[in-house]
């Protein structure tokens, strides 16, 4: 794994392992907390940016890019959700083993100090990961799932029947009001189930909102992460 600089604010690793590539967006404010954020494409910069545009609190910010989105996203193998679509093929127990044993030790050697939590957010099946996340290590305290697959089967109730490693101090959730509007027998389920998980969560005495926004699954989608990362960080 190689590491080297980009620019003054951002700092990029390049695992040699699966190709994926983690950019760090250190905060030079000792004790800042650090979110971890799966991303599609290579949008870490974008979302670094806005995220200092809207006035975010100050936090270090790490994203990890070309990732095997259907593999590495997937807690376990699954069936296509779209027709000629790829299936899920069950790889974020292996991929959670390489952020939590190899990118997150080198990234957090380049932040200023220890950051005061770690938090981890992602849009789409990166948001359902980030909430599988928590059942499988302990090193996150607070998860963004914005536009979540939570349509995954078998997801829902596996939530409901097990614990996390550790109890989150506080879980975002958001969805597009046109994300259910689907002739499609599984997305069409994802409005409920998030609507469900998240009065879970509550249940539970854990600190959550559930934020509505207008269009569908492809809309806003660095405004809808921001928007979950800005609500982590005011907690």
């Amino acid at each position: 794994m190689r590491i080297f600089t980009e620019s003054r604010c951002r700092k990029m690793i390049a695992p040699t392992m699966e190709k994926k590539t983690a950019s760090v967006f250190p905060a030079t404010f000792p004790g800042a907390p650090v979110i971890y954020l799966n991303t599609y494409s290579n949008e870490g910069q974008k979302v670094y940016e806005t995220a200092q545009a809207v006035g975010c609190p100050t936090f270090s910010l790490v994203t990890i890019s070309n990732l095997d989105w259907n593999h590495d996203m997937a807690p376990w193998n699954s069936p296509a959700a779209f027709k000629n679509g790829e299936p899920f093929t069950g790889g974020a127990d292996d991929y959670l083993r390489l952020l939590v044993e190899e990118i997150i030790p080198r990234a957090e050697k380049d932040l200023a100090s220890p950051p005061a939590w770690r938090g981890i957010a992602g849009y789409s099946l990166a948001g359902l990961f980030a909430l599988y996340a928590i059942y499988r290590t302990d090193v996150f305290s607070r998860v963004g799932c914005m536009s979540g697959s939570l349509w995954f089967p078998g997801f829902k109730e596996y939530i409901f029947s097990h614990e996390p490693k550790r109890r989150p101090e506080c879980i975002y959730f958001s969805l597009g009001d046109k994300e259910a509007k689907t002739r499609n027998p599984v997305l069409k389920t994802v409005q409920e189930n998030t609507e469900e998980i998240q009065a879970f969560y509550r249940s539970k005495g854990i600190d959550t909102v559930f934020q509505m926004n207008p269009g569908n699954h492809f809309v806003q989608g660095i405004e809808r992460t921001i928007a979950g990362i800005q609500w982590l960080l005011s907690r």
